[in-house]
């Protein structure tokens, strides 16, 4: 299986909501004894343990499909095999959701990855909350995590990263029952 986090390369962007997937990633290749396989052809820091690949493409948001779309054909990945880690401004922050296809919802990361390789990839959407403006998006997932959210991000974190584990060996709706939260609320109860 094949895990990508989507975000943004540089230390200015490493702890914005856009960059939440990277974080998954980076607990991920953590928790696995992973050896570094990246290669210039993929666009991205990739990273190999004995049961999955864990890449965060450096590409950039907006063209995040190319790296996805190199790594995906090098190691004849299928396309049910690829789960994607993003944040997600439709739903309230610390939600989590688990979905296979569907649209981007405008999400520049989604548009890149359906556009490359389909879109009946699995999803982790995390939810990173909205702001009051649809004009502010841009500006609003480029910007860091209010203090009061920066608190729960390593709980929200590890919690993604363990229903990641989880899909490597359980069944998908198990899952999506077992690790979906409405809000970060729900974590704690």
């Amino acid at each position: 299986m094949l895990f990508v986090g989507l975000g943004n390369p540089g230390s200015q962007y490493e702890n914005t909501r856009h960059n939440i997937g990277f974080k998954v990633i980076d607990a991920l290749v953590e928790t696995f004894k992973t050896m570094d396989v990246s290669k210039a052809s993929f666009q991205g820091t990739l990273f190999k343990a004995p049961s999955a690949l864990f890449l965060k493409p450096t590409t950039f948001m907006n063209l995040s499909g190319k790296s996805v779309q190199a790594v995906k054909q090098f190691y004849k990945i299928d396309l049910e095999n690829i789960i994607v880690v993003h944040d997600d401004i439709d739903l309230p922050f610390g939600a989590v959701r688990f979905k296979k296809g569907g649209g981007h919802g405008g999400h520049n990361g989604l548009k890149s990855l359906d556009a490359h390789i389909g879109e009946s990839y699995i999803r982790v959407r995390i939810g990173v909350g909205k702001p009051s403006h649809k004009s502010q998006v841009a500006d609003y997932v480029l910007h860091d995590f209010r203090v009061d959210e920066a608190l729960h991000l390593s709980a929200l974190i590890s919690h993604v990263a363990q229903a990641c584990k989880a899909l490597l060996s359980e069944d998908f709706n198990e899952i999506k029952s077992k690790y979906s939260l409405k809000s970060i609320e729900s974590l704690k109860a």
